[in-house]
């Protein structure tokens, strides 16, 4: 009788527990999920298609905020650009603190390659602070959602003292809005089919076009080729002229020089024939 009473108490204790944990698994949000990812990751030369509403397409220099669908894209300097999500999530790429910081963003990104592009002493007033490179037991790891803005990073390794550091540094890559916007960062080696699958659709891509520092330009050429992004913008523009890229480019690639450092873009008004646009100040 003993032993019955003992078996029941635990049989007791252990559907209580289930009852328990039910409802708090239940509770448990889903982790965010990319939009811009290809269908088949990991499969060599992938495409990605992408689907959008039947409109008329602007020049993008044409494009009209205020839609509730436009995001924002401002060259602060070097290669910190600022994206401002509909939501008004303010966002920089490769925060330093030079650049970038009036108003203070919610959310920046950082890459270790040179000083120029990270700071070890953020504003604590910063609410997420995105490291590119890993904490020494592997590559950073970053999925996170900020109100309308999924914000995530592909490990790439870089230079440093005359070696490679593997997993140094990251693309980001923010989607929002129905847009894939990514920046290459201090990008230092060909991008492998791995790469390319795990980066997803890029609609715009934010690119270094130093020639050297990070890649030749044809190898980065070939990159942001295979990309096929709608909107590509340069930085890092301090040895090379935008001549000699588009030249490298080809004809498939239209050149705009756009007449101040911001301009909105949405899903719906990305030009026809992918632009290389240049934004005042880089």
């Amino acid at each position: 009788m003993t032993l019955l009473r003992r078996t029941a108490a635990v049989l007791v204790s252990m559907l209580a527990a289930a009852l328990l944990a039910g409802p708090a698994r239940a509770q448990e949000t889903p982790p965010p999920q990319s939009s811009c990812l290809a269908m088949a990751q990991g499969i060599p030369g992938a495409s990605f298609a992408r689907f959008k509403p039947a409109a008329v397409k602007l020049p993008v220099t044409l494009v009209q905020a205020g839609s509730g669908e436009d995001v924002t894209i401002t060259y602060a300097g070097h290669s910190t650009y600022l994206i401002e999500t509909p939501a008004g999530v303010r966002i920089a790429t490769d925060f330093s603190g030079a650049y970038g910081r009036d108003p203070l963003p919610r959310v920046v990104t950082m890459n270790h390659a040179h000083s120029t592009h990270y700071s070890l002493n953020p504003d604590p007033g910063i609410e997420h602070v995105l490291q590119g490179w890993g904490d020494g037991n592997g590559p950073a790891k970053h999925l996170l959602q900020v109100d309308d803005v999924l914000v995530r990073n592909v490990p790439t390794d870089i230079r440093r003292g005359g070696m490679m550091e593997k997993d140094g540094n990251s693309i980001f890559i923010f989607e929002v809005a129905g847009l894939c916007i990514g920046h290459l960062g201090h990008l230092h080696h060909w991008l492998e089919d791995a790469h390319y699958a795990a980066i997803g659709r890029l609609d715009v891509v934010m690119v270094p076009i130093d020639g050297g520092m990070t890649q030749s330009l044809p190898r980065m050429s070939e990159i942001v080729t295979r990309l096929s992004s709608s909107v590509v913008l340069p930085m890092h523009r301090f040895s090379t002229s935008i001549e000699e890229f588009s030249t490298l480019m080809g004809e498939r690639f239209a050149v705009e020089r756009h007449p101040s450092r911001s301009f909105s873009v949405s899903l719906r008004s990305l030009p026809r024939q992918a632009t290389i646009l240049v934004l005042e100040g880089v």
